[in-house]
């Protein structure tokens, strides 16, 4: 799948992330459909890349379905949205942690519901999931944010299953830490002790080779994190010690607490 000429419909294209990969996606020569809940703010991205603007909340399924129907036509699907959701469950209300599961994991999984069914008959299309490093390793205070991700990951690996043999492909593209974008730069914390970050350019690589390469997982990572993630997955309670001998807690608490309030 080429991205160059491709429709690609891009979620969550006014965050850091999400105007990174939209630029890289443009310079590639996608033609883009840019969605995000404030209009003004995915107005000014739109405009800065030449691309369609489409307003939605996908906290609300009736907009997702809106939005599939109004990019029905698109070649690629970059599941890009997501909320930080980090921090206690026991301080959510009900409310905030369904419209965690339903940005996070349920409008994806929905898109792509929506989506592939025109990818399939006209035998060609991609769809990227972009989760996270946390969708393989658990760590404190990010029990919902996981929760969402490990699911997201799940439904990825299957769905690709599902659909070998169409002409459709997908892919899950799993940053680790990432600097000048996201939860680092919106809080001003700092990774746990000895662990290095990937910039956005490095995520928006990994999305495009995804996508062109039809890749099963990418991990966006450091080779240590790439490890240590891969143990957690067999060992959780070794990785568990592990984390807090490098001062995972303490980097999570300084984002909960830069976070409460925006939930």
């Amino acid at each position: 799948m080429r991205v160059n000429g491709s429709t690609v419909l891009l979620t969550g294209a006014t965050g850091g992330l999400g105007t990174a990969l939209a630029e890289a996606l443009a310079e590639k020569g996608a033609a883009l459909v840019l969605t995000g809940r404030r209009e003004d703010a995915l107005k000014a991205v739109a405009d800065r890349f030449g691309a369609r603007a489409v307003v939605a909340d996908l906290a609300d399924a009736s907009d997702v379905e809106r939005l599939a129907r109004e990019c029905a036509d698109v070649d690629v699907l970059v599941a890009n949205a997501a909320l930080p959701s980090s921090g206690d469950v026991l301080e959510y209300t009900p409310a905030q942690v369904e419209r965690a599961l339903a940005v996070n994991l349920h409008a994806p999984v929905l898109l792509a519901r929506l989506l592939a069914p025109r990818m399939v008959e006209a035998r060609r299309g991609h769809i990227a999931f972009v989760g996270s490093i946390s969708g393989k390793a658990a760590s404190k205070s990010s029990s919902l944010y996981n929760a969402t991700k490990f699911g997201l990951r799940g439904f990825a690996l299957a769905f690709r299953q599902d659909l070998h043999g169409t002409g459709v492909g997908v892919s899950l593209v799993q940053p680790g830490f990432v600097r000048e974008a996201g939860m680092f730069a919106a809080t001003g914390a700092r990774p746990p002790a000895g662990m290095r970050t990937v910039s956005p350019a490095q995520v928006s690589a990994g999305v495009i080779r995804a996508v062109e390469r039809n890749l099963c997982e990418v991990n966006v990572a450091p080779g240590e994190l790439k490890l240590l993630s891969a143990i957690a997955g067999q060992f959780p309670g070794f990785a568990e010690k592990v984390q807090g001998r490098m001062g995972v807690e303490r980097t999570m608490a300084a984002i909960v607490n830069a976070q409460r309030g925006t939930r």
